[in-house]
């Protein structure tokens, strides 16, 4: 598998789907699998030849549905190893053209040797999923990961199939899936991270990057019309809940200075603070809401504290990915 460079933070424009008219969109997508109830459960497959494109069978879904994995070199050299697992959620809209980009970036860290190798998983929830199970019954995309696609990568791949061998990050969407996930679930991840999250707000129709006609269209799609739902599932509810329970998860929270959602994360910043849960908290200047832009001004920051939460590295890499 070779190594390709990343380019600029163009590429993840996908994620942008507000910028068109939701039904047009859905039109257009070739290759989109629609499932009788009218979801789309298997994307195209992206165009990477770092990244496989899976199709499993979701019990949650009653169908197939897709995603695309990422494999290190060292996955392949050695046939002996087991490797860590993250999982990165993409934000609203066709998430699988951002995956290329996303590749390339993990491939070079990993081959500069800036972070072990990790097998890396690219779920597909919809392009407006908000990685939460609709209350329709509809859309289960939590349930379909959380029950069926881990499972799946679990049995297929060598992983450490273990909450020490396991990692969750997402950009904007998927950084509320991201937050949700770390929460309700914090036997199954080592750590959780949010970029760009949103929504973060307890009022989901509340102002934020997604103009209200197609937020309105989320709202009775994902969470039937209904407030109480939406703030059942919100991040802000799940961190005083688990506050309340006992439990320090690991996670980061990280937001460009210039992007429209910077008010709520702050906002979810100073409740973190006042509930006592310990949390990496980072603004970065001069980033709007452009996932590639905040991941490169990471990389160039030389932050990778957080991949190495995973298990620790094995004596085989110890002496190429050790830094001195």
């Amino acid at each position: 598998m070779k190594s390709a460079t990343c380019q600029d933070s163009k590429g993840c424009q996908g994620y942008c789907w507000w910028k068109r008219p939701l039904v047009g969109l859905l039109l257009l997508m070739p290759g989109l699998a629609i499932s009788a109830d009218g979801q789309e459960w298997i994307s195209p497959a992206a165009d990477s030849a770092l990244v496989e494109q899976i199709l499993f069978h979701s019990e949650a879904v009653g169908s197939s549905v897709s995603y695309h994995v990422y494999l290190p070199d060292a996955y392949e050299d050695n046939p002996q190893t087991r490797f860590p697992v993250l999982y990165w959620l993409h934000g609203s809209g066709p998430g699988w053209l951002g995956v290329p980009l996303l590749a390339d970036y993990f491939d070079n860290a990993i081959s500069r040797g800036d972070i072990q190798p990790l097998i890396v998983v690219f779920p597909h929830g919809l392009p407006h999923g908000m990685w939460a199970d609709a209350k329709s019954g509809l859309q289960p995309v939590a349930s379909m990961l959380i029950e069926d696609l881990i499972p799946d990568v679990d049995s297929r791949f060598r992983t450490h199939a273990d909450r020490a061998g396991r990692l969750v990050e997402g950009w904007s969407m998927g950084g509320y899936g991201a937050g949700r996930m770390g929460l309700t679930h914090p036997a199954l991840f080592a750590a959780f991270s949010m970029l760009g999250s949103g929504p973060l707000q307890l009022d989901f129709l509340a102002s934020g990057i997604v103009p209200l006609p197609q937020r309105l269209i989320i709202f009775q799609e994902v969470f039937g019309s209904d407030m109480d739902y939406f703030e059942e599932l919100s991040p802000w509810r799940l961190a005083e809940a688990a506050a309340a329970a006992g439990l320090q998860p690991d996670f980061r929270l990280i937001i460009g200075k210039d992007d429209l959602l910077l008010q709520s994360n702050r906002d979810f910043h100073h409740l973190l603070l006042d509930l006592e849960m310990d949390h990496s908290y980072l603004e970065i200047e001069g980033i709007g809401h452009e996932p590639m832009a905040l991941l490169l001004a990471l990389r160039a920051a030389g932050d990778w504290s957080f991949y190495q939460r995973a298990v620790e590295l094995q004596p085989i890499f110890q002496d190429r990915f050790e830094k001195p």
